[in-house]
Parts: structure tokens; C-alpha cells; sequence
């Protein structure tokens, strides 16, 4: 097996227990290797450290695990970068998601305005790593997970050359949203997701090897009427019959906008305030397996769950270990394999990896009935990345104003004025207003 050198950004934050879980859970893919958990908190770099060596010596893994808060260092002679990091913590997510709702907008953590604000976050991270990986790790390849992964991947693809490729789950998990809110059953609905993270619909699509949307539709129209607890699900199967593609259920923020934004309003929290009143129940949980001497993660007192960053980990072991694997990924369309966008921009489709790299396959349009969604998105990921890497507070309200959910330029540079106003001290000075 492949003797790798992985360095994981935010390996003390409170996903780290359950993603070095996770990587002891594929231990024998990466025996002989090391792990360098990079991190702000020491304290928390420990916890997740000790909970690691346990299971691997409990496993009988050969695995060296070390911490820096120095981030150069950390990611020095590194052969991979695992990147899943939150500048500014669930409290800038707060106001991500608090301060948009003033202004009659749905903040939300990647899509709309708080997701840009994490994109700019994000990006003044990233940027510092690639010009230290250039120093120290010359060779080294991301596998990124940090948030907006597309915006982050558009960025390093835009302004160096280090290999980068983002990962995430959604062109797996959306298509049960929709068979379930149907009724139906989700191992039988096939369904090809393309586009921009967060943001895909599905080019092709059956349900037992038919023709998916007469099904879907006959569904809906029995269902549409009845009360259900599963409004996200139902919006999402509504947004399929009518556009007879498969969604995002991200794409929810988008066409049902005035009603969730009621609902956003109306909520005594945010989801990252909820998230914030759980944080120190999830770190006692680590602590008490950091004491023990056979760790195991409870799934409900584990931040994601007790097995994180999978597709990444499957990635690398894939590359490293020649080990072909089919996966959705983020990559730049390069081959021009997703038609209707340029070749440099960083598209969601599905490929193989091996020891060779990441090989897109080919895909079919988009249909036209949501074509048009995505490539504004993708318009806007550019300009986001680019405001975010080198730009001004004007590149960045430029960037605000062409995400659909912000309604108009004088909302966008309000906006904009009160979020990085609010968030000064995880921004460069070239970005306030």
C-alpha cells in the first residue's frame, strides 16, 4: 500500500475526530503512512490526535500522526493536502446566515451572500497555503472540502498550478431527496447529476430503467396536497416534475426563495447557531474517547457523523494506491467535458480516479430548462474567485450582485458593507469597504 505524507488543514476542528476516523477506517490503504494534523487550537489538536493513534494501534496500523498550529511547517515535504477548514468558525457562519435576513436575503452558507463571504474567508486561507506548498511541498496535490469547494478550487486552478480537486457528496445524496419525497424507491432511481457543486441537475435520468419524470410526476400529483414534514424533499420532487430534471435540493434557496426566506426569518435560530449550542457536547464526546483505550465515535455526538470526508479519502487511496475508483468531482472542464461552459471553469460532474490523476467523463448538456440557472452561477463562482484572490470591495459587490439570490446593486453593496464590516478581522484590507 501506498506510504503517503497527508497534511490535514482543520485537523483540529470539530469534523476532525470523525475524518481521521475515517481514514483508520480504510487504515489498511494507508499503512506506513503520516499524518500531520494542522490546526489554530493545540488543545483540540490533541484530543484528535490521541483518538487517532488509539485506533490505529488498536487496528494494528502502522501510522505516524503529528500536529502543527505553524501551518509551513506542517505542510512541509507533504505528498497530499487534505483542506477542510471554517475561518472564522460557526460564529462568521453566523453572521453569514443572521446579517442577509435584514436585507430580505437567504444568506445560507455556500450559495447566496454568507457563502460568498466564506468563499473570501476561505480563499485568503488557501492562497497563503499554496504559496507555502510552492516553498515546501513542491509536489503536493489538494483534495479540498473546504466551503464553497467550487469557488476554492476556482481560485487555485485560476491563479496557480498546483493540482487541485474538490469533493463533495451531493450528486449522491440528491436523487434519494427526490425518490423519497415520492414515495418511492432510491436504490431504483438512476440519476446522472452535472453542473457546479452545490448546484447540478441530472442530464439523464430512469427509475427501473424507465423513464424517470412520468413516474415522478404521477407521484407528485397524488402527494402535492397532503401535509408532510418533509417540505425540502417535496420542493425538490416539485422542482423535478417541472423541469423534468433532477436537482440540487440546494436549488430550493433559488425557486421557492420567498418561502423559505419567511422561514429563515421566522426561525429563533440559524443553523449555524444550533450548530454553535452543540459544539461542547461534541468536544466532551471526543475528550471521553481520547481517555479510553478503544475509541469509538457516537454518531449523535459527533459533528457530520463518525466517518467524514469520505469521497476524499477514497480519492486519494484511489490515486495513491493506483486503485481505479468512480467518484463525483470538481475539476476544471478542461476537455470541455460539461458543454455550455468554458474549458477553465471548475464543473461537478462524475469520472475515474487512478494513479494517472482524475478523468472526467464525457457528459450530455444540461437541459435547456435549467441550463441557464447554472452557468449565472458559474459566472458568479469567477467573479467571486477572482474578488477573493486579488480583487477589491468593488470586485467583490460585483460578485455579490450577480448571485440570483441578492435582488439588487444597492442591496449587494449594503449588504456586502455590513457583512465585511462584520467579518474585518478574516479578510485582507483590500476587501473592506
Amino acid at each position: 500500500m501506498a506510504r503517503v505524507k497527508i497534511a490535514y488543514l482543520g485537523g483540529g476542528s470539530s469534523r476532525g475526530a470523525g475524518t481521521m476516523a475515517s481514514f483508520m477506517h480504510h487504515g489498511k490503504e494507508f499503512d506506513g503512512s503520516e499524518f500531520v494534523l494542522i490546526d489554530l487550537d493545540q488543545d483540540r489538536l490533541d484530543v484528535v490526535r490521541t483518538i487517532t493513534e488509539k485506533m490505529a494501534r488498536n487496528a494494528g496500523l502502522d501510522i505516524t500522526i503529528s500536529t502543527a498550529t505553524d501551518q509551513r511547517e506542517g505542510l512541509r515535504d507533504v505528498d497530499a493536502v487534505l483542506s477542510s477548514y471554517r475561518p472564522g468558525g460557526f460564529e462568521a457562519r453566523a453572521l453569514d446566515e443572521r446579517i442577509p435576513l435584514k436585507y430580505g436575503v437567504i444568506g445560507q452558507e455556500t450559495q447566496g451572500p454568507g457563502g460568498m463571504m466564506m468563499a473570501l474567508r476561505s480563499i485568503n486561507i488557501i492562497k497563503e497555503v499554496c504559496a507555502n506548498l510552492a516553498d515546501v511541498a513542491p509536489r503536493a496535490r489538494i483534495f479540498n472540502y473546504t466551503n464553497p469547494v467550487n469557488i476554492v478550487s476556482q481560485a487555485v486552478s485560476d491563479y496557480t498550478d498546483i493540482p487541485i480537486v474538490s469533493f463533495c457528496e451531493g450528486p449522491i445524496v440528491f436523487p434519494p431527496v427526490v425518490a423519497k419525497a415520492a414515495g418511492l424507491d432510491p436504490d431504483k432511481l438512476k440519476a446522472n447529476l452535472a453542473g457546479v457543486n452545490h448546484n447540478c441537475w441530472s442530464n439523464e435520468a430512469t427509475y427501473d430503467g424507465q423513464d424517470a419524470f412520468p413516474i415522478l410526476r404521477e407521484r407528485y400529483e397524488a402527494l402535492k396536497d397532503k401535509p408532510t414534514e418533509d417540505r425540502n424533499g417535496m420542493r425538490a420532487l416539485h422542482l423535478a416534475v417541472a423541469m423534468e430534471s433532477i436537482p440540487s435540493d440546494y436549488f430550493n434557496y433559488y425557486y421557492f426563495k420567498d418561502e423559505i426566506l419567511r422561514e429563515r426569518q421566522l426561525a429563533a435560530k440559524t443553523r449555524s447557531e444550533v450548530i454553535l449550542d452543540s459544539l461542547p457536547d461534541y468536544w466532551e464526546h471526543y475528550r471521553e474517547q481520547a481517555a479510553s483505550d478503544t475509541p469509538q465515535l457516537e454518531k449523535d455526538r459527533s459533528r457530520g457523523g463518525i466517518h467524514e470526508l469520505e469521497l476524499a479519502i477514497e480519492a486519494i487511496s484511489a490515486f495513491y494506491n493506483d486503485a481505479p475508483a468512480r467518484l463525483p468531482f470538481n475539476i476544471t472542464n478542461t476537455g470541455g467535458w460539461l458543454p455550455g461552459f468554458e474549458e477553465s471553469t471548475v464543473v461537478e460532474l462524475w469520472g475515474t480516479v487512478d494513479g494517472t490523476g482524475f478523468h472526467p467523463e464525457q457528459q450530455k448538456p444540461l437541459p435547456h430548462s435549467v441550463r441557464g440557472i447554472v452557468q449565472q452561477l458559474a459566472e458568479y463562482q469567477i467573479l467571486t474567485a477572482k474578488a477573493a484572490w486579488e480583487g477589491t470591495a468593488a470586485d467583490a459587490v460585483r460578485a455579490m450582485t450577480a448571485n440570483p439570490l441578492v435582488p439588487s446593486l444597492p442591496v449587494a453593496e449594503a449588504l456586502y458593507a455590513e457583512l465585511a464590516t462584520a467579518q474585518r478581522a478574516w479578510l485582507p484590507e483590500r476587501l473592506l469597504p
